[in-house]
């Protein structure tokens, strides 16, 4: 029979796990996240047809991207990452959920979730998150995003869309702020681009 671990010994190994899950290192402060600007209201169901559907893909991305830190565009060549920044999930996550809540909130269309209904035959934009970080030499969030929008016996469409927010320092909690901003702004032009 093992012994029986003291309170003090199961909070040691608590926090221990803890820091396992930041590296090893000391968990951050604060994890980042995106929050939509507009959304849809609660309790309005949305009947639509097949073709008003929509469903949106995570984005693809660079690695550079995909990782949960905020880079920061020194040169063409060259990228860092935001000392003290972290987002709580994988930025493309976080970024096709603000899509899906600000094209359902701005166009009639419905947002169909695969995860949850995958029958609707329905549109679907897929995209390539192209940038999503901090541009140290301009001062300024940058947000950048290819959509690629396919629908029922249409073929596809692209466009690409960019957003940039001036940032007042380099923190985490500023610059998140700013890529938030920067992030709506795409997607409220992507919502517009789509239409209906």
């Amino acid at each position: 029979m093992g012994k029986k671990l003291t309170p003090f010994a199961a909070a040691a190994l608590a926090s221990l796990a803890l820091a396992g899950c930041f590296g090893g290192g000391r968990p951050p402060a604060a994890l980042m996240t995106l929050t939509a600007a507009q959304a849809p209201a609660a309790a309005e169901p949305r009947t639509v047809t097949e073709g008003e559907a929509i469903t949106v893909a995570t984005p693809d991305a660079p690695r550079a991207i995909t990782a949960s830190r905020v880079p920061v565009y020194v040169d063409a060549t060259t990228i860092q990452y935001l000392r003290g920044a972290q987002w709580v999930e994988s930025p493309t996550d976080l970024f096709r959920n603000l899509l899906s809540e600000t094209i359902a909130a701005r166009t009639h269309r419905a947002v169909v979730d695969p995860a949850l209904y995958t029958q609707a035959r329905s549109a679907v934009l897929n995209g390539r998150l192209l940038r999503f970080g901090l541009d140290p030499d301009a001062h300024e969030a940058v947000v950048e995003y290819e959509g690629a929008l396919t629908r029922p016996d249409a073929g596809v469409v692209t466009n690409r869309f960019a957003a940039r927010v001036p940032v007042a320092g380099n923190d985490a909690t500023t610059v998140g702020a700013a890529l938030n901003e920067a992030a709506n702004q795409v997607a409220v032009a992507v919502a517009a681009w789509i239409g209906g």
